[in-house]
């Protein structure tokens, strides 16, 4: 089904994989030598990137984008922080979507108050404004964004276009706000993994089951991590667009940089489709082209998938759950005593029903499953069934009005909601825990992008959990056709009817405020009372004293556990606001410690002293004083984290810029899971460091003192001296990673908008 080379490969002329040792091999092939450095440079990924790179090295890249995105979690962050660094216009197509805070049923009138701001900004600087329940993010960066051999930059994640030729990277909004402000996105040239497909899938297996499959063989061994994914082979070409595009979308939790695909007639008819035939572009990798690493994927032989919770890696064929019901289940109940910390009894095990795992929900929703063919699917499994009258739901909520209107059109519209079905605007609320959260205990099926626990708007800390497995929209119609019994498209006796889609671009042309470019510098932008600037930040002292406010010794740190997702997106324009939520399902102690040691800093800020703001400083300053002079002026007091390795998941900055607002200075991990993560630490002036895996030195409650610090990050130093302080002074390393010379004067000079106003 799917197998990993160990070893680098060519791929020549499309067709045919020749290991990286061969070289009688290739050149029987080729009729002549070729060096690896030589083909690498024949990769789809290769020649994108070197048409978007301003640097003059194909090492040392310096990107610039064509077009970006953001949705209404996030764009009000970026633009304010845009602002404050000069912003005058966009200086490329930007696109504000709102269809992620597009209830505006909590919080007063914050969320409608965002989406105003972001009108209202859009006129002023030139962008695009999508309207709430119009389009999700991503879909209508596919219908009306992409083109071939383009890049697009995008403040979610999910930011994947490859499926049409477009490379696209999600980061958090500080790497969006170097480009408003027409800098450029700085990073090593990345490696390049091939997916090398055959065969065609079976009848009954989408886009998602091929997506869990590469997901679960890729994610735990960092196969791909933070490398290009290049989708090629001859499988491709048994592909629909759509079905591409689902694939295409979840290359994020496998944790790549970006991804992007060959493309051909399948590709150029959805252009055409859409009415934007001029931008296709024909992409296919060189006669000879050099990969890093080889992802071997038999279509033909994957089944319908499922990821357990708390994670899209967790997976197993739905055939393998049925068939070792109690062993699996047991294994998932094991494991989210780690993932919930013991803080709530999670059970599975009391949805076996007569030896049959029984849901409770079913979802097909979002960028990944709200495409046109997997709704069609559904609707064909479920034609002239019933969902029944118990307590199984179904919701479906198509990714963007276009598609709701052909599927009116079309009849498919009816059919579901004749099933009891009910069928909802486009919204990516059930991503992350804002719409749909099913009762206490529940287990939910849906074809979205992310199981985090959370995800389904559970609260351990109040005591509620549900959870969510990650399934394909075809076995999830099958499991609704059998009342909830945890079923596989394939055990269904269906015909496909595969239905034509029409696209009609009138309800954009009607509702979209498109500014074609023009900024209105005389437009006042509406704010609303819950958006705040963000609050000053000073720049990075010599000596830095860090206090350890938590310890999480997860495999694995969510963005949604450094900041949770859905009830607190009605604060993302609110910097102290948010950051109120910080950890809070993960440590609920760490926001109330993080200020405890951020009272010395605003004390030392404002030149008093330290110790009167926190007692317990007095002996620590006295115990370093003995070997360092150091003092108010030249010693800064925050706080720290330790995690095994944070930030998988989400591109919100949010998980490190609510750290820093409440007196972050760094985190400590022994790696990061994410570029993006790493990157929006960075932005907001806080210090990447790793530790070697092993005991730690320090624990929750150590004060840890890392002496000329700022000295280290100016000399590119890998390795700075550092100790624990408590009657002792006792020595060990942290280490950091490269950073580039602007990452260096961002952290000095305390963060992103800093760095703007001294440059």
């Amino acid at each position: 089904m799917i197998e990993l080379m160990k070893k680098g490969a060519y791929l020549v002329n499309g067709l045919d994989l020749v290991e990286e040792d061969a070289q009688d091999e290739l050149a029987a092939k080729t009729g002549r030598a070729i060096s690896k450095e030589e083909a690498a440079k024949n990769t789809i990924a290769y020649g994108i990137l070197e048409k978007h790179n301003t640097s003059g090295s194909m090492e040392k890249l310096k990107v610039k984008f064509d077009k970006m995105t953001s949705h209404d979690i996030t764009f009000v962050g970026i633009i304010q922080t845009a602002r404050a660094s000069g912003l005058e216009k966009f200086p490329i197509p930007y696109v504000l979507t709102n269809c992620h805070n597009s209830l505006c049923a909590v919080g007063g009138t914050i969320n409608e108050d965002d989406h105003m701001f972001g009108l209202t900004a859009a006129k002023k600087y030139g962008g695009i404004y999508v309207p709430p329940h119009q389009a999700v993010i991503h879909q209508f960066a596919r219908e009306m964004l992409a083109e071939g051999g383009k890049m697009i930059l995008g403040s979610d994640s999910h930011t994947r276009y490859g499926a049409l030729g477009t490379m696209a990277m999600g980061e958090g909004g500080p790497e969006l706000v170097k480009q408003l402000l027409n800098r450029t996105y700085d990073i090593n040239m990345p490696g390049v993994v091939a997916i090398y497909m055959t065969g065609a899938p079976m009848k009954g297996v989408g886009p998602q089951d091929v997506a869990l499959a590469i997901i679960g063989a890729v994610f735990g061994n960092g196969y791909v991590k933070n490398k290009v994914k290049e989708f090629v082979g001859p499988g491709v070409s048994s592909l629909s667009a759509d079905f591409r595009i689902g694939v295409d979308v979840m290359t994020t939790e496998t944790t790549c940089l970006s991804s992007i695909w060959r493309t051909d007639d399948q590709i150029k008819e959805f252009y055409d489709i859409h009415g934007r035939s001029e931008s296709y572009k024909e992409l296919n990798p060189g006669a000879v082209a050099y990969y890093d690493g080889v992802v071997k994927v038999d279509l033909s032989k994957i089944k319908p998938m499922i990821a357990m919770p708390f994670h899209p890696s967790n997976t197993y064929t739905i055939e393998e759950v049925n068939a070792n019901l109690a062993d699996i289940l047991h294994d998932v109940e094991q494991k989210a005593l780690v993932s919930l910390d013991g803080q709530v009894d999670y059970q599975l095990m009391n949805k076996v029903r007569d030896g049959k795992l029984y849901v409770d929900q079913g979802i097909i929703a979002g960028c990944a499953g709200g495409g046109f063919e997997n709704i069609c699917a559904a609707a064909d499994i479920l034609k002239g069934r019933s969902i029944g009258a118990d307590e199984f739901t179904l919701s479906v909520y198509p990714a963007s009005t276009p598609i709701y209107m052909e599927l009116a059109r079309n009849g498919r519209l009816a059919d579901l909601m004749a099933t009891g079905a009910i069928v909802k605007t486009a919204f990516c609320g059930p991503c992350f825990g804002a719409g749909d959260t099913p009762a206490n205990n529940a287990f939910s099926i849906r074809h979205s992008t992310r199981n985090f626990p959370n995800r389904e708007g559970s609260k351990l800390q109040n005591g509620q959990i549900s959870s969510v497995a990650l399934m394909d929209a075809r076995s999830i119609a099958a499991t609704a056709a059998n009342k909830g019994f945890l079923t596989a498209a394939t055990d269904l006796d269906v015909e496909f009817t595969g239905p034509t889609y029409h696209f009609d671009q009138t309800i954009y042309a009607n509702r979209v405020f498109d500014s074609k470019g023009v900024a209105d510098p005389d437009q006042e932008i509406q704010f609303g009372p819950n958006i705040k600037d963000w609050p000053e930040m000073v720049a990075l002292p010599e000596n830095l004293v860090i206090k350890v406010v938590s310890e999480i010794h997860d495999p694995v740190t969510t963005t949604d556990e450094l900041i949770p997702s859905g009830e607190t997106s009605s604060y993302r324009s609110n910097p102290l606001g948010l950051a109120e939520f910080t950890l809070s399902r993960k440590d609920p102690a760490y926001v109330g410690r993080a200020k405890e040691v951020q009272k010395a800093e605003k004390a030392r800020e404002a030149g008093e002293c330290m110790g009167e703001a926190l007692p317990e400083l007095k002996d620590i300053m006295h115990k370093i004083k003995e070997s360092y002079d150091v003092s108010k002026e030249n010693v800064g007091i925050g706080s720290t984290i330790f995690a095994v390795k944070p930030g998988d998941g989400s591109a919100r900055e949010q998980a490190a810029s609510c750290q820093k607002v409440l007196g972050g200075w760094a985190n400590i991990a022994n790696e990061y899971a994410t570029k993006r993560y790493r990157s929006n630490l960075i932005n907001w002036g806080m210090l990447p460091f790793i530790v070697d895996k092993g005991e730690l030195p320090f624990k929750n409650g150590d004060y840890i003192f890392i002496p000329e610090i700022a000295t280290a990050v100016k000399s590119r130093a890998s390795e700075m001296k550092a100790f624990v302080v408590n009657e002792n002074m006792k020595e060990f390393t942290l280490k950091m990673d490269e950073l580039t010379d602007d990452e260096r004067k961002i952290i000095l000079d305390g963060c992103l908008i800093n760095y703007y106003r001294n440059n």
